[in-house]
């Protein structure tokens, strides 16, 4: 089973539909094995979107100083969920990160709508619903940024029967 790292926005709280989406994410089969409401600061933004996923170095100053902005518009949700091939799973699920770009169906295609250049002309990062780990590797590094150890937990979910082998 793998994990992976999902982070609700501020966009997404302040709307009021993260259970919506919390919903979606558990009827495909994903268990939540860690989930918190939290306020992060300026470094701990920067330590994920830079220090891990490499924003600044890959979009800018600007791009980057926008996301961090925005996602500290208000709180946000951090949330490990665990399944088979997770983080490939939960990237199909959530969508283009440009919203107006993400098909109907997925999170980011029912509930955003905006594309790059509206937000970015406000000096806005893009309101696009959640954060979603990229690769199994930044995963791991961002649950770690996230969540202590001791704040995950373990526990067999009524639906793993059906995707777990059984042991001999």
């Amino acid at each position: 089973m793998e994990k992976t790292l999902i982070v609700f926005k501020p966009d997404a709280v302040m709307r009021g539909i993260v259970g919506e989406v919390i919903t979606r994410f558990e009827r495909a089969g994903l268990k939540i094995v860690a989930i918190k409401m939290v306020n992060p600061d300026y470094k701990h933004f920067f330590d994920h979107y830079e220090g891990i996923g490499a924003l600044k170095t890959r979009k800018g100053e600007e791009i980057f100083e926008s996301q961090l902005a925005t996602m500290q518009m208000g709180p946000v949700i951090a949330m490990v969920l665990e399944g088979v091939e997770a983080v490939d799973f939960v990237r199909k699920m959530v969508g283009s990160t440009e919203p107006k770009s993400a098909l109907p169906g997925t999170i980011r295609g029912d509930y955003a709508h905006v594309n790059y250049g509206q937000p970015a002309s406000a000096g806005m990062g893009v309101p696009n619903i959640v954060h979603a780990s990229a690769t199994g590797e930044e995963a791991e590094q961002e649950i770690a940024h996230w969540f202590a150890d001791s704040e995950l937990y373990e526990y067999e979910a009524v639906h793993e029967k059906f995707t777990q082998p059984k042991k001999k």
